[in-house]
């Protein structure tokens, strides 16, 4: 059952992998369209190029994160806490195939980012 369960995420992760790949393709074609150059910050064509790029960058991350996990499954570590050792609950690895993290590790690890990035810089 819980090989099953782990395929069917595994064939998951390869479907949104190959989508993924698709939209960066139809994104990275819309960015090689020619901006005016002497356009100023308003320019309605230059604010839907930074949208874009904005979206290829997240999309590129998302792309980082779903071969992390394929690469995990073939060392056989996927669905394995990174950070505590303890299997990931499926739940959270049904809505997200690509997490490294239980949700114990992950809501540590955020909150300690949140006060690393609230402490005063030196």
């Amino acid at each position: 059952m819980a090989r099953d369960r782990t395929a069917m995420q595994l064939e998951r992760l390869k479907q949104e992998r190959e989508q993924t790949l698709l939209e960066l393709g139809r994104l990275r074609e819309a960015l090689k369209t020619e901006v005016d150059p002497d356009a100023d910050e308003g320019d309605p064509d230059l604010v839907e190029r930074e949208k874009v790029m904005a979206l290829v960058q997240g999309l590129e991350r998302k792309l980082e994160l779903i071969d992390y996990a394929l690469r995990q499954a073939r060392e056989g570590t996927y669905g394995i806490c990174e950070r505590c050792g303890e299997p990931i609950d499926p739940a959270r690895l049904e809505a997200m195939p690509e997490a490294t993290l239980c949700i114990k590790c992950k809501a540590i690890v955020e909150r300690q980012a949140r006060v690393s990035s609230a402490a005063p810089q030196f």
